[in-house]
């Protein structure tokens, strides 16, 4: 066991210094990590001091592959580097401050390189060291390398998810879950898992092909495609990649044409063992205006839901944002910001900058009293997004109904007023036409859509059993 001292920190470091010397220039060794002090040891994390935030952020830039070699070769895998970087005194004091920051430990994600096979349209291609009919192209993944699985944090609501999209970057294109469809609501991580699965893929795989995109444009892509006359050639460089990430896959809903050549890219991809990972805002089954042909594909894999976080994954959230952003906070105000903000992350990180920037504007020490002040604004303030899906759900469920039986064409009398009743809210609630409501709902028309909001309206003033209904589902809805 050791004895974290300072005297072990400064060993640690020194025999982390020999490491780094031994793999950078003699003159980057002398102005990037000479100046640098070694200050504590805890466990397997160790605390550097540097001279500015400039420093700190040159080293994450330049040498965090070396950093993290380096010090995983003295305290393990599981091993931390934290900075202390000395601040200047702004608030008239003599002394100056410091700021606690972790480093990420990962490097940006490289762009990817392959030779691909083209048509020779010179004949007279005379250099011996150019294979004719290869090209060169450079693949750029998009992927963010702030959203790994170290900071994306196991819960109750997202267990299955996450150890999905582990065993996906493990493996990739080898598992049974292909495709991984991850779906859930707004500001619940797909898009930060989606990243970090890829992220994962280049680290554990860097001869691996990955690209991240949005069906926004991938749409976008291929209508370009299609007025330029270069639709094979779209096709084609899709048909290269090893793993493709596509998120909000739901956007591709009435576009007939993006889902026929998604479908074609889907199956090559797919037939030659290659990974595919999609997420959406819902589950397949509730998908509308997508084809049967590709919904089955969606199926053939895993489709697994990120729901809300419970209260202790709340918890654990909130303290990794602090900690990324090295700020210190008291356990009583975190469990209050935990209790009270319970929609989304989005929201939760939200929160938390506000009271930290209450607190740092107006030189305020942070509390309960001001979380309390601060949150009720914040929950006021917060325009909560209301899906039409969502509204079917809570109507459905209310009336204890499936979905599909909402939108059917059934004429008995509580089904056509639960379905009265979702049109009626998502026109209230929502900024959809009254056609799109329509073909959402049970694919009526806007007609149908304008005939039960009255009808709804005249049941509220005469039939006091439906207004109960009404009410409840209305303070579902805004709760």
């Amino acid at each position: 066991m050791l004895d974290y001292t300072q005297e072990t920190a400064i060993s640690v470091w020194n025999r982390c210094l020999q490491f780094i010397k031994d793999n950078i220039g003699d003159q980057a060794f002398k102005t990037w990590f000479e100046p640098i002090e070694a200050i504590e040891l805890t466990e397997n994390a160790l605390y550097i001091q540097v001279p500015s935030k400039f420093f700190y952020e040159w080293l994450e830039e330049h040498y965090v592959k070396v950093l993290k070699s380096a010090l995983t070769k003295e305290l393990g895998p599981k091993a931390q580097l934290l900075y202390k970087i000395k601040m200047e005194n702004t608030s008239g004091t003599k002394l100056p401050f410091t700021e606690q920051l972790p480093s990420t430990q990962r490097e940006p994600v490289k762009t990817q390189e392959l030779d691909v096979p083209v048509q020779q349209k010179n004949p007279e291609l005379k250099n011996p060291f150019v294979i004719p009919g290869i090209r060169n192209v450079k693949i750029e993944s998009q992927l963010n390398s702030n959203y790994s699985f170290d900071n994306f944090l196991e819960g109750e609501s997202n267990r299955l998810a996450r150890s999905a999209g582990m065993a996906v970057a493990n493996k990739p294109g080898g598992t049974a879950f292909n495709p991984l469809l991850v779906y859930g609501g707004v500001g619940l991580g797909k898009t930060h898992l989606a990243h970090a699965i890829g992220v994962e893929i280049k680290e554990k795989h860097p001869e691996k092909t990955v690209l991240y995109i949005s069906a926004e444009v991938f749409t976008q892509q291929y209508v370009d495609s299609v007025r330029k006359q270069t639709r094979n050639d779209f096709i084609y460089f899709y048909q290269l990649i090893d793993v493709l990430i596509v998120d909000d896959i739901q956007f591709l809903s009435g576009k007939s044409g993006t889902q026929d050549v998604f479908f074609h890219i889907f199956n090559y991809l797919h037939q030659n063992g290659k990974q595919v990972i999609l997420t959406s805002d819902k589950a397949p089954v509730d998908m509308q205006d997508i084809e049967q042909r590709l919904l089955s594909r969606f199926k053939w894999g895993l489709s697994a839901e990120i729901m809300h976080p419970d209260f202790e994954t709340r918890t654990n959230i909130l303290k990794n944002i602090l900690f990324r952003d090295g700020v210190e906070m008291p356990n009583d105000v975190i469990e209050y910001v935990a209790k009270h903000v319970k929609t989304n992350v989005r929201e939760l990180e939200g929160a938390i900058i506000s009271l930290i920037a209450q607190s740092s504007f107006n030189k305020k020490e942070i509390t309960v009293d001001l979380a309390k002040s601060v949150i009720e604004k914040f929950v006021k303030n917060v325009r909560k997004e209301i899906s039409i899906d969502y509204i079917q759900k809570i109507v459905s469920d209310y009336f204890e109904l499936d979905i599909e039986t909402l939108c059917s064409k059934s004429r008995k009398r509580n089904i056509v007023q639960a379905r009265q009743l979702a049109m009626f809210f998502a026109k209230k609630y929502t900024k959809s036409s009254l056609a799109n409501i329509g073909s959402q709902i049970g694919d009526r028309d806007h007609a149908t859509v304008l005939h039960a909001c009255k009808t709804v309206d005249n049941l509220l003033e005469t039939d006091k059993e439906f207004k109960a209904h009404f009410e409840d589902i209305n303070k579902k809805l805004t709760m």
